[in-house]
């Protein structure tokens, strides 16, 4: 295994969250690397479909009190899991693609993250985490959840 100096862990917000996040501190602890936790607010706004509404409340959600949200969130994970020094990074897009635009930018070496090992119907109807392996220019940990 070689030496990590970057490490991006996706984040979700689930009940594994902080098993992905423990498998990924043990790595950078053990390399010295930074760690860097990203979540992606994924938000599609209301679609017109020319018929009745899709909602029957206020369709209009807004986008900056979301990302907002997932910031104090993601500070409070961090706080729970003793992360004191990784970035806190949240992006608003769809997972592979921000995952994938923040790897790049910053040259990560190594993203870590939850899979359930799901087969059949639920990878056809996709997965963040095949996505992702995919899509990677570095070496990817995917952390089997329980």
């Amino acid at each position: 295994m070689s030496d990590y100096t970057n490490i991006l862990v996706a984040v979700d917000f689930s009940s594994s969250t902080d098993q992905v996040l423990a498998k990924a501190d043990e790595i950078a602890q053990r390399n010295n690397a930074r760690i860097n936790l990203l979540h992606v607010v994924e938000y599609l706004p209301p679609i017109d479909t020319g018929f009745d509404p899709l909602f029957t409340e206020n369709p209009m959600i807004n986008e900056d009190v979301l990302v907002e949200n997932a910031r104090n969130s993601l500070k409070k994970l961090s706080e729970r899991n003793k992360l004191n020094n990784a970035s806190l990074v949240v992006e608003l897009g769809t997972p592979k693609h921000e995952i994938t635009r923040y790897v790049e930018e910053h040259q990560c070496d190594l993203v870590v993250i939850g899979s359930h090992g799901r087969h059949g119907v639920s990878i056809l109807l996709g997965s963040t985490a095949n996505a992702v392996l995919h899509a990677m220019p570095c070496d990817v940990l995917t952390v089997k959840l329980k």
